[in-house]
Parts: C-alpha cells; structure tokens; sequence
C-alpha cells in the first residue's frame, strides 16, 4: 500500500543529511513523525529503535511480524518492542515495503557471503558499533544491537522459505514516514554495502526529517 505524507519538508523542525557509510543517533520524541528519504534511490536505510527512557526494550522484528501477520513492513505496520509495546507506527510509505528478516552487513558476513578478502570493508555493524562507543551514556553496547529494519532494501522471500538480495524498489526522493508512540532512540547505519544490489553497488546518501506532533 502507498500513501503519501501531507507534511512539507521545509515544515520540519529538524533535517539532516546521512552520507553513505554513516551513522545518525538521535532521540524522537512521542507524537512527533520522523521521516527518512531515498535521496538518490536504491539505499537501504539499516534502522535499529530503542525506548529512550529504557534502552534495553528496543524493536523486535519478530513481535512486529507476529503482530501484523506479514513479513514486509509499510503504512500501517506498527514497529512493536520485544516487550510488546508499539513503538512508532508507518503512517506514508511511497516505497511500497521494506524488510526486517535481512539483518545488518557485519564484516563477518561479508566474508561469509561473499569472500574473504571482504573482511576489511566497512558494515553496518561497524558503524553501530561507533555510534554506541561515541555516545556510551545511552549504555548501550554490542550486545544491544539486536533486529533491524532495511528501510527501502528488497529481500525476496523464496517458495522454500530463503531469502534472497534484489535490486532495490525504491528510488529517488522516496521516502517513509512514521509517528513515534513513544520517545524512541533511533540509531540508522546508513549501509556501505558494496557486495550485493541492495543498492546498485553504489552506496548513496540519506535524508532525515522530524516534525513535531500534530
């Protein structure tokens, strides 16, 4: 399902640039809507969202999938804790869907999918990791990065259960958008990936935006 936001970009209190292979940390408060945005298509957006006021409840892609009865995420899908709390709920969505079984690019992984000489490029789990050691007063650490969501990436899921890594189905200036039900750290490595067509080979650009509660 499509739906488009009725929020105009220069209304935002707060809009940041991601550039490819970085990290953004920050706090959304209840009510307010937070946005991210494809700015040059096929970008894929690794999300992870705490509870700010209790970081050790953070998403689960398990309860979400349970709860909404789909594996793919969009309008409507409401991002649920493991403790079993809606945390922000997807109200515009151009995109059309987005996956939480993929999981995040480590240097691990890399070696594993794709050979070993890959074990030195930069993951998303890096950039996770710096953003966590440089803001230690949320006292998060390794063992806090848990599911994810790849906002705009495309994983098909086989007949015999598997998952597969596709050209993207987003493009430029496509955007999510949702509205947060509580105060959430939201903590995005926006993906280096260079090994798969999650996004054209070509690492590219984010854009964040808030507004305050409607």
């Amino acid at each position: 399902m499509l739906k488009e936001s009725t929020l105009a970009a220069e209304t935002a209190t707060y809009r940041a640039i991601v550039p490819a292979g970085d990290y953004w940390l920050y706090e959304v408060k209840k009510g307010q809507t937070f946005r991210i945005v494809d700015v040059e298509g096929n970008q894929a957006a690794d999300t992870l969202f705490y509870n700010a006021r209790d970081p050790h409840e953070r998403y689960s892609a398990t309860d979400t999938i349970r709860a909404q009865g789909n594996v793919y995420l969009g309008v409507g899908s409401d991002l649920m804790s493991q403790d079993g709390h809606v945390m922000l709920t997807i109200t515009a969505d151009n995109v059309g869907r987005h996956d939480t079984l993929g999981g995040a690019c480590a240097t691990e992984s890399n070696t594993v999918r794709y050979a070993l000489e890959k074990k030195t490029m930069h993951a998303c789990r890096d950039s996770y990791l710096l953003a966590l050691a440089e803001h230690d007063h949320w006292g998060l650490t390794k063992r806090d990065i848990s599911h994810n969501i790849n906002f705009f990436m495309n994983v098909p899921i086989t007949p015999e259960g598997g998952l597969t890594f596709a050209d993207g189905v987003s493009g430029p200036g496509k955007y999510v958008e949702m509205v947060a039900q509580m105060d959430v750290l939201v903590l995005i490595s926006n993906c280096p990936q260079l090994n798969n067509p999650c996004n054209a080979y070509n690492p590219t650009p984010i854009e964040v935006l808030v507004w305050e509660a409607q």
